[in-house]
């Protein structure tokens, strides 16, 4: 599950948040298990709250990360391997091929790429929130006792 990994604007690399403080955040970066603290004039998202544009609306990218996950076999992905720009396009279409190829652009999807590679060497590989199970209810809906004749 992503929903405590971060981005932090002007910080390389993705944290997790570990404890909130009166004036900031503490955070660790992935990588380096380094701890820092990061400041309300920082702009700070969680993975989890981000979305990308799509034909039929936006998909939030733990969905993506997960399709990311199945095509690249749970492997890094090799971006050198990709000869240019429109390598990276037509590989991510494979993944997500309604994805919105005007509002979506190529420096997105690296940026997108370069996460996944960060979150799957740090052992990270659970994008979505697991669903909590329901509780199953009696087929009559009632207690029992409520019942009179």
């Amino acid at each position: 599950m992503i929903k405590g990994i971060l981005s932090i604007t002007g910080k390389p690399g993705l944290f997790k948040l570990l404890s909130r403080g009166r004036n900031a955040l503490i955070v660790e970066n992935i990588a380096t298990k380094r701890r820092t603290p990061t400041y309300p004039h920082e702009k700070v998202i969680s993975l989890a709250d981000i979305t990308m544009y799509t034909e039929h609306g936006d998909e939030p990218l733990p969905e993506i990360l997960d399709k990311v996950y199945t095509r690249a076999e749970g492997k890094a992905i090799d971006m050198k391997s990709f000869a240019g720009d429109e390598a990276v396009r037509e590989y991510f279409a494979e993944i997500i091929p309604d994805f919105d190829r005007d509002r979506v652009y190529t420096t997105d999807i690296r940026k997108l790429f370069s996460w996944y590679n960060q979150l799957v060497a740090a052992g990270i590989t659970e994008f979505k929130e697991e669903e909590p199970a329901e509780e199953q209810t009696d087929a009559v809906g009632g207690d029992a006792e409520a019942v009179k004749e």
